[in-house]
């Protein structure tokens, strides 16, 4: 059974809710579907946009979309539109690895799309490389009910 993405979306922003009160951070949500973010934190000093996005491990990293697809609606304006500038930072739940990762918007200067290793280049390159647990703020298994059934 294939999951809906909206479904996949809410399991994600629940993963990153908990991570983040857990790292004893705020969370608030905005009213409404048309911000461009998904949360607010709060750190005890300052507030902070996020947008929350779902994460898949390929080939070592974590990768994910870092900006919003149009290409489903009948005559968008454009097909793609990044976040630089509009939130401060990315949390990215990654289902294969269980781990949330805060990636500050700055750190991840991209259009289309996000990554983080999760284990080391094969040619031990360090230049230009995030490492996944410098951004890991928890650890959260949220499964889908089918799948906990099926396993």
């Amino acid at each position: 059974m294939i999951e809906h993405p909206k479904t996949k979306g809410d399991r994600t922003a629940l993963a990153v809710m908990i991570a983040l009160q857990d790292a004893s951070f705020g969370v608030a949500l905005p009213f409404g579907e048309n911000t461009r973010y998904d949360l607010v934190i709060d750190d005890g000093h300052s507030h902070a946009r996020v947008q929350c996005k779902t994460g898949r491990l390929r080939e070592g990293a974590v990768r994910w979309n870092a900006c919003s697809n149009y290409a489903h609606h009948a005559n968008p304006r454009m097909a793609q539109r990044d976040y630089i500038g509009e939130i401060d930072y990315f949390a990215v739940y990654c289902p294969e690895t269980s781990g949330v990762y805060l990636v500050p918007i700055q750190h991840a200067q991209v259009r289309t799309k996000g990554s983080l290793r999760v284990h080391p280049p094969r040619n031990n390159q360090r230049r230009f490389i995030r490492l996944a647990r410098e951004y890991e703020i928890g650890r959260v298994d949220i499964q889908p009910l089918n799948a906990r059934v099926a396993g």
